[in-house]
Formats: C-alpha cells, sequence, structure tokens
C-alpha cells in the first residue's frame, strides 16, 4: 500500500506540473497578425500564431475555443486551444472591435463601429440575424449571465445602451463617462462597471434600474488627469476586487468593490490596455499597448514579476489553463 501511495503520489505530481505546463497566455496584436503564446509556468514567449488582419479583442467561447475579432478582415478566426490551429473564419461585418458569446454559445454579439451597430451571428453560419442601430463608435459589448440582457457602449455618446436580446432592441440608454470603453459585470448580476477612457473614471450601472449608481474616479501620482485613460476591467469571482488598467497612466488599480475605492496601483508597462486574471486569480495579465509587452502582477503582493515583450500594439490576451 505505502509503495502505490508514494507511486500515486508521484503520478500525480507529474500531473500537475504537466498541467501547468501546458499553461498558456495568448496575447492578440494589432500590427503582427499574429498572436504570441506565453508559457504562463515560465513566462516566457514559446512561439507565434499566424491569423487574420489587426486582431483585437480576444476570448474563450463557452466550448473553449479561443475566438479572436479581426478589425481589418471583417471575421473572427476560431482556434483550437489544444492544438493552436485555425478551425473557421466567423464573418463579423465591417470594422469589428469588441464583442461577446451567448451563455449557449450559439450567437456572437459584435459592435460595428463603422455601421454603429450592434449585430447579433449565428456562430455556425455566421449570418446576421439582427442589427441594432445604437450610437456612434459602439465598442464594449457585454452580455448578461441569464443571456437575456446586452450592453454596448458609444465612444461618442458615451452611453451605454441597454439591450432586450429577445426584442431585439434598445430599452434604456444610460449617460456614463466620456469614451466609454469596456464593461465588467458584478458576479451577483446587481451591477455594471464602465470604464470611461476619457473621463479618468468608472461609471457604476444598476442593473435592475438601469440608472447611475455612482462614479469612481481614478488619481494617479504624477500623472495629469488626461493621461489617466481606463480601458481594461475585470473581477474577482467573489466580487470583491476589480483591477483596471488606466491605459496612459501606466498603471493597474486595485478596487475594492464594496466600497468603491482603490486600494493599490502596480506600475506596468506603457498604455496598460486590458486585463485578465488567471483561474487561480493569483496573477493579473495586463496588455501594455505602447510598449509592446505583457506585465504579470502579483495579486497578493500587489507588485509586478515580470514584463514580456510580445508582438506590435498587443491588444487583449486570454488564459488557457
Amino acid at each position: 500500500m505505502r509503495a502505490f501511495a508514494r507511486t500515486s503520489a508521484a503520478a500525480l505530481a507529474v500531473a500537475a506540473a504537466g498541467v501547468s505546463a501546458q499553461g498558456t497566455a495568448w496575447v492578440s496584436s494589432e500590427k503582427d497578425d499574429a498572436i504570441t503564446l506565453i508559457d504562463t509556468a515560465t513566462l516566457a514567449v514559446k512561439g507565434t500564431v499566424a491569423t487574420c488582419k489587426r486582431g483585437r479583442h480576444i476570448q474563450r467561447l463557452p466550448d473553449g475555443r479561443v475566438m479572436l475579432a479581426c478589425t481589418d478582415s471583417g471575421v473572427a478566426d476560431v482556434l483550437d486551444a489544444a492544438t493552436q490551429k485555425s478551425l473557421r473564419r466567423v464573418p463579423l461585418g465591417d470594422d469589428p472591435e469588441a464583442f461577446d458569446v451567448s451563455p449557449d454559445g450559439r450567437t456572437i454579439y459584435v459592435s460595428n463601429e463603422d455601421d454603429g451597430v450592434a449585430s447579433f451571428i449565428d456562430a455556425q453560419t455566421g449570418k446576421v440575424t439582427k442589427t441594432v442601430k445604437v450610437g456612434q463608435e459602439p465598442e464594449g459589448v457585454k452580455v448578461s449571465a441569464d443571456g437575456r440582457t446586452l450592453y454596448v457602449t458609444s465612444e461618442v455618446a458615451s452611453m451605454v445602451h441597454v439591450i432586450d436580446v429577445a426584442q431585439g432592441k434598445v430599452v434604456k440608454n444610460v449617460k456614463v463617462g466620456k469614451r466609454p470603453r469596456r464593461m465588467a459585470i458584478t458576479p451577483d448580476g446587481r451591477e455594471l462597471w464602465v470604464t470611461n477612457e476619457l473621463d479618468a473614471s468608472v461609471s457604476i450601472v444598476s442593473t435592475a434600474t438601469n440608472e447611475l449608481l455612482a462614479t469612481l474616479k481614478f488619481e494617479v501620482k504624477g500623472a495629469r488627469a488626461e493621461e489617466i485613460t481606463p480601458v481594461g476591467i475585470t473581477m474577482t469571482r467573489d466580487g470583491k476586487r476589480a483591477f483596471v488598467a488606466l491605459g496612459k497612466a501606466n498603471h493597474v488599480a486595485f478596487v475594492d468593490v464594496a466600497t468603491r475605492k482603490v486600494t493599490n496601483q502596480v506600475l506596468v508597462g506603457k498604455r496598460a490596455w486590458n486585463v485578465t486574471l488567471d483561474k487561480a486569480e493569483q496573477r493579473l495579465w495586463v496588455v501594455n499597448g505602447l510598449s509592446d509587452d505583457v506585465t504579470v502582477v502579483d495579486v497578493a503582493g500587489a507588485k509586478a514579476v515580470k514584463s514580456i515583450p510580445v508582438g506590435r500594439v498587443p491588444y487583449g490576451l486570454v488564459l488557457v489553463e
């Protein structure tokens, strides 16, 4: 029994090491038409994957595949997470930037910046099933956990458009800060947090009433207000902390969600653009658009661990763990 126990323990250790070694960060790049792959164990680049033109928003699909929106190609590249091979390309219309996917994986919701619409696209056929007119230069797209409500930001109108998915129409326009970009929904579903790039702030909106609850302003020592340009945002699974990339201020902010106060700021690369938490919520990955790198931040210590050079003008990042 002891020998068996030792053997089993060793096997488990090897298996755990294998899983860790297989962890990969996928980083999109606007100017290289490629995804950079980073080994999450060694924090070293291990290769690239050729893809479509001007890759921007990237995320995991409900089935585990990786999807990348390519603005200049007008398509989404759908890739196998294990083989890192492209499986198919789905038309996304003109000038797609950000997207989200319905909880059942059947519908892709995408913002088409030039047309000023949010498009509903059948994920299997690639056909547009609906278009919803929104404000000029729509950007961020976020669907609720129950799939009933879609939120789209308009950079020009400084609004969040609340769309009833079943009806396919805007039911409320919520005025937020100047140039709203990305969004996060608290895990309890009660609040929508919206980053405002040209307002150095996050707008907090009630999902029940679609009314503005509060505005969280950011300040960074040594930085002018116009240099604080929040874009990327993510939250912990328990909803207690949010992490916001502060753009040209070159920092990421740690925010206590309950008190709506900044608890820490960490210096990262130039133009901190998007943020991603690992499953263990021990490391925050920050994409820096102007220093062409990714900074890995230790969450518990609130300090940068390493900056890793990637492609030119990196935009987004997903983790395959």
